[in-house]
């Protein structure tokens, strides 16, 4: 029982169990990782579903106090400007990382109607930023990083909050995805039932508490259906194979197309997509007040 208040121990669980860690040793490099998807994604973030979303959790966000108008905000892992873009919106300033050259190509499109600088795009990797020479410490009042790799573990959560002046967002999922087409590929290429799992919310949000940070947190379900043709729905599972440490060899490659012609003569391929996302709004101004009594 006492391993469950060693920050240390969950330090290092954290290190030891991180995804992203995963990914690299599977060859795969998340920075690039979606760019397949990125004009996919585009659509279904602008959409009316996918506007409706992003304003169901900006509105929570501004619930507990948060806001945008004249705010500087930190955006990581911006892809084509789903919440950048809104930010603006609103008032805004935003500086927005992001690698993806097709994602970035698709950024540059969606903020073109704001007035020049109101939306700054850093193609750097955050990973490689160094925080203080860039002068970001402490420099935004929010720091919002939404399902993206970049958190990995402990020291990559410490490097974001060091650039947050009084807010920070981040979300993750909290229990294993349901992606209905690998449901149905998996156990072609294994012989087993799909399984996995998320544990990296439940690490971010038992160090926040043993290190005395105050936040607030919210669990939601949510789910969405979009349609591609086979050969997106055949690069899709693929991915997922790479991610998972699977062979992309002629055999499985072979297998799943056989599938998809079979199972989706019409050539097109419905995907039901879901899972739990865990969402924290971490209050920096909050910590800075008591550290400084």
């Amino acid at each position: 029982m006492n391993n469950f208040f060693d920050a240390a121990n969950w330090e290092k669980a954290w290190k030891d169990d991180s995804v992203l860690k995963k990914m690299r040793g599977a060859g795969v490099d998340p920075t690039r990782s979606f760019d397949h998807k990125a004009k996919t994604f585009n659509e279904q973030s602008f959409s009316e579903e996918g506007r409706k979303r992003t304003k169901r959790i900006m509105n929570w966000i501004e619930g507990q106090g948060v806001q945008f108008e004249n705010a500087s905000v930190l955006d990581i892992g911006a892809a084509s400007g789903v919440f950048s873009v809104p930010f603006a919106e609103r008032g805004a300033r935003v500086t927005a990382v992001e690698t993806s050259p097709p994602q970035v190509e698709l950024l540059k499109e969606n903020i073109s109607k704001f007035a020049e600088n109101q939306v700054q795009i850093v193609s750097e990797p955050f990973e490689d930023i160094d925080v203080q020479s860039k002068g970001w410490e402490e420099a935004f009042d929010l720091v919002f990083v939404s399902m993206c790799p970049v958190i990995h573990n402990w020291d990559s959560v410490k490097k974001i909050l060091h650039c947050a002046r009084k807010f920070c967002y981040i979300s993750m999922p909290v229990s294993p995805p349901e992606h209905s087409l690998v449901n149905e590929i998996w156990p072609l290429v294994t012989g087993q039932p799909f399984h996995t799992k998320h544990m990296e919310m439940g690490y971010l949000l038992h160090l926040l508490y043993l290190k005395g940070y105050a936040y607030e947190s919210l669990i939601t379900r949510e789910t969405k259906t979009t349609e591609v043709t086979r050969e997106a729905a055949l690069e899709e599972t693929l991915t997922w194979l790479r991610n998972h440490r699977l062979p992309v060899d002629e055999r499985n490659r072979n297998i799943i197309a056989d599938y998809l012609e079979q199972a989706y003569p019409s050539g097109k391929v419905v995907i039901h997509e879901g899972g739990r996302f865990g969402k924290v709004l971490i209050r920096l101004q909050d910590q800075n007040m008591y550290t400084k009594l």
